[in-house]
């Protein structure tokens, strides 16, 4: 966890997977599998629109599961909706995104963009995540669990 141009929160969490960035792009590009490997632990996500080029969109809930998640919801009392905008698709290689929560609390407001980063290594891919203009709302150390949690998800669905 960073400090940007103005004090804007940058987060970053990186890992590597055992696949191509071929296959990571595709599980990154196709709804059905976004929706599956995308949650961090403990969640589980509903799509409701994708359009997976430049200037598309998409919208999804992510929901806790289970009554007794420690972490409240940043639009319901167990839910996030998440509304976002892809701003670059480089096949195999970057996925750019702007990324809203839909939220009354001001500690949640604004845009945070998000990088996918894919880099082929020895044993498969790194794959970075690095998120810019963090809202405030967001623990840095939640956000850390939730992006580990979402590269571990990615591992498991494509290797």
């Amino acid at each position: 966890m960073t400090d940007g141009a103005g004090g804007r929160r940058i987060d970053q969490a990186s890992r590597v997977i055992a696949a191509s960035p071929q296959a990571i792009y595709r599980a990154f590009v196709d709804p059905a599998a976004w929706g599956r490997w995308l949650p961090p632990e403990g969640m589980t996500a509903r799509i409701d629109a994708f359009d997976a080029r430049p200037g598309g969109t998409y919208r999804m809930a992510l929901t806790y599961a289970g009554a007794d998640h420690a972490t409240r919801g940043k639009t319901s009392q167990d839910t996030d909706v998440v509304e976002g905008r892809f701003v670059e698709l480089v096949p195999d290689e970057r996925i750019v995104q702007r990324v809203t929560f839909v939220s009354e609390d001001a500690a949640f407001a604004g845009e945070m963009t998000m990088t996918w980063s894919l880099s082929p290594t020895p044993g498969g891919t790194r794959v970075t995540i690095t998120c810019e203009d963090v809202p405030e709302g967001i623990r840095p150390e939640d956000h850390d669990i939730g992006l580990r949690s979402t590269l571990s998800g990615l591992a498991a669905f494509v290797e």
